[in-house]
Formats: C-alpha cells, sequence, structure tokens
C-alpha cells in the first residue's frame, strides 16, 4: 500500500515538472532537480513582472491601484497554498522541488491570467482595459 502512494505522489510532482522543466535535461541528484526546479521559478517570475509591468503602463490610477492590490493578494494566495501543498515534505530533500515547482505552476498561471486581459480585444465587457485603449489615453 506504501509503494502505491509514493507512486502516485511521484507522479504526482515529478511528471508535471518534467513538463515544466524541458529545458533542465536530465537530473540525476535531488540537489540538480532542486536548482533546477528553482531556475523555472525565477524565470516565469520574470516573465510575471514583465507582463505585469507592460500591462499595467496602460490602466488609469483607479485601475493601477486594482491590479496592484489584486496582485498583492494573489502573491499571498500562491504563497500560502503553495506552503500547503508542500508542506507533506517539509523539512525533506525534495522540498524545495515540490515548492519551487508549485511556484513556478502558479506563477506561469497566472502570467496567462494577465496576458489574456493584456491582449483583450475591444468590445470584450470583462475587459478592464483593450489592448489598443491606451492608444487613446
Amino acid at each position: 500500500m506504501k509503494a502505491i502512494g509514493r507512486a502516485i505522489f511521484v507522479a504526482a510532482v515529478f511528471i508535471p515538472f518534467a513538463a515544466l522543466a524541458e529545458n533542465c535535461g536530465d537530473l540525476d541528484t535531488q540537489s540538480a532537480m532542486n536548482d533546477c526546479a528553482f531556475r523555472e521559478y525565477k524565470k516565469v517570475d520574470k516573465e510575471l513582472n514583465e507582463i505585469y509591468n507592460s500591462y499595467r503602463v496602460r490602466l488609469d490610477e483607479g485601475q493601477k491601484r486594482q491590479l496592484r492590490d489584486a496582485q498583492f493578494e494573489w502573491v499571498k494566495f500562491r504563497d500560502l497554498a503553495c506552503a500547503f501543498e508542500s508542506s507533506g515534505v517539509e523539512g525533506g530533500s525534495v522540498y524545495p522541488l515540490v515548492i519551487n515547482y508549485c511556484l513556478a505552476r502558479r506563477t506561469a498561471d497566472r502570467v496567462k491570467e494577465l496576458s489574456a486581459l493584456a491582449n483583450c480585444k475591444e468590445g470584450d465587457l470583462s475587459c478592464p482595459a483593450w489592448k489598443w485603449a491606451s492608444l487613446w489615453r
């Protein structure tokens, strides 16, 4: 029974991680996997900051405050959710891999969300600032 639990854990953690970390190659040590997960998280975090900053410039002052507040709360949620998801391995050698994979995955999802907002088309009523609306501000 324990073997099945381990197999499920390995599949849940390492298979999605392998898909995310396409450029990490064949890693055979825990330290290398941990480092790779951290680099992947930092890479996607940089993308998030770039899309956030480029989108923010075309918002009015009220929208900028709303986006800042929403992003601040999202970061808190992401960090707490990842701390919870990785709590089962806290203190273990796999902990950095699990938490950084979670941070990278959730951050990549946020990049997609902000990219969708940044590229929404005129007429989309759920869009705070159409892509070309900044030309008229």
